[in-house]
């Protein structure tokens, strides 16, 4: 049996090869739950999340009585619960009502300089706004209040759709759903000091897309990062460009290029959500949860009415490992990320446990996943026990994610999932939900994009945002 935080969780049906400590979560919880079936004064806790334009996101859950021996369960419980929650939906007043002692532990962890002082921080630069918790009773909790976004699946006239990513930005031209031109274009914006490189970079492959249209009645794109009204709130395609001028120069800087087309409908979100909108639209189905395992890990939704949420999806910090000793993100300094389960870093994390041995002396982790790719081409077992140990962390995240998602379709993108690998991590998802969470395994499917979708489906998806009044 696996112990954390003195609660044991039963064996793992499917075991992760090369990482036997492996928690899960959705193990873990099922757990904690039954002991608070079994414990009579066990109580109801409800978490909100409030954002400064009133959206209002609601969680409830049961905790254990509030005695001394429980203290440390409960807030293990409730605290993984909110640091997913705030990663998944976002807010900058997190609600607790129902369990007081826990609330107070939870406003000293998520306080300017608590334990999760880069999540206050990302909160308030997201938002614009500090974050805050309040203790509170039960009956003044908010009413939820949210909704999906209305874009999207807008594919009637001359359309372009952009792509801004960290090595090419694509455009194309779109008219009535069918792609009629695209072009993808090398740059380097990630060290790039001067906003005018990236708002010149922009405006030309806007203007490449435009030559091949009669007009342009809508532009729409995504690029990684938290978009919000149009402003890049945090994006790394800027990480270059000094604080001092982020404000005054990138923040705005979609809004220069909007000056630059008149009245033209312009809509630019995070990729995630475009690229869930276009599995959507291309299996004319959802909801679709994706996820992108590359340098970190990204995540996107297109909820059941088809709509992209407000939500964040920033999955690279949503807990997957509750061990106490799980890896460490170096930029969250949280412990037991997605990014570190679901990225070229998970690949470089498991390489000398699988035995292998690089070929040269600090090698970056790009040219690391391609050497593991190619031992996977060539049926190395070693290589293939990586694979294996990632789609066990797929699997049971995966059933952690159904908790909070409606999920129909999951859809796995990315460089990680390339080559055989991609599919040997797919098949051991699935054994996983099969055997741990067999209600899962007929109600989700798990798939990775065809060509087409790869081609012409982001470009699709993003020039059909803009709604053409």
């Amino acid at each position: 049996m696996n112990q954390t935080t003195q609660l044991k969780i039963a064996e793992l049906k499917v075991s992760p090869v090369l990482d036997p400590g492996f928690t899960p979560p959705a193990l873990w919880h099922r757990a904690y739950q039954s002991l608070c079936d079994a414990n009579p004064a066990s109580r109801e806790l409800v978490i909100a999340l409030g954002r400064p334009d009133d959206t209002v996101f609601t969680h409830c859950m049961q905790v254990l009585p509030a005695a001394k021996a429980n203290k440390a369960l409960n807030f293990k419980a409730v605290e993984r619960v909110i640091q997913f929650l705030l990663w998944q939906k976002g807010g900058t007043v997190i609600y607790v009502a129902g369990a007081p002692e826990i609330g107070e532990e939870i406003a000293e962890t998520y306080s300017k300089k608590g334990a999760r002082a880069f999540t206050n921080d990302m909160m308030s630069r997201f938002f614009l706004a500090p974050l805050e918790v309040k203790v509170c009773e039960i009956t003044e909790i908010p009413e939820a209040n949210e909704s999906a976004l209305p874009l999207g699946r807008h594919l009637e006239g001359c359309r372009i759709g952009f792509d801004l990513g960290g090595s090419d930005r694509k455009c194309a031209a779109v008219v009535d759903g069918k792609v009629v031109f695209s072009e993808e274009v090398v740059w380097d914006p990630y060290f790039e000091s001067n906003p005018e490189y990236h708002f010149e970079g922009i405006c030309d492959s806007l203007k490449l897309a435009a030559a091949h249209l009669p007009r342009v009645d809508a532009i729409g794109g995504s690029a990684a990062g938290i978009y919000v009204d149009n402003e890049p709130r945090v994006a790394s395609l800027f990480r270059g460009v000094p604080l001092e001028l982020y404000e005054s120069q990138v923040r705005p800087i979609f809004k220069r290029v909007m000056e630059e087309w008149k009245d033209v409908p312009f809509v630019v979100i995070n990729d995630g959500e475009v690229t869930a909108l276009a599995g959507a639209m291309s299996l004319d189905d959802s909801p679709v949860l994706g996820i992108a395992m590359g340098t970190s890990q990204a995540g996107g939704y297109c909820a059941p009415n088809g709509g992209i949420t407000p939500w964040l999806n920033e999955l690279a910090f949503a807990p997957v490992d509750y061990r106490v000793d799980a890896p460490v993100d170096e930029w969250s300094g949280d412990g037991g990320c997605g990014v570190q389960y679901f990225s070229q870093q998970a690949v470089a994390r498991l390489i000398p446990v699988a035995g292998i041995k690089l070929p040269e002396l600090e090698m970056p982790f790009p040219k690391q996943l391609e050497f593991v790719q190619e031992l996977m081409s060539n049926n190395d077992q070693r290589a293939a026990k990586i694979y294996e140990t990632l789609g066990v962390y797929f699997g049971y995240s995966l059933a952690w994610y159904a908790e909070f998602y409606e999920i129909k379709h999951m859809l796995l993108l990315g460089r990680v999932t390339s080559g055989p690998g991609g599919d040997l991590m797919i098949r051991v998802a699935n054994d996983v939900l099969a055997k741990e969470f067999p209600h899962l395994r007929g109600q989700i499917k798990i798939s990775m994009p065809d060509e087409k979708l790869k081609r012409h489906g982001q470009a699709i998806a993003a020039a059909s945002l803009p709604v053409i009044v």
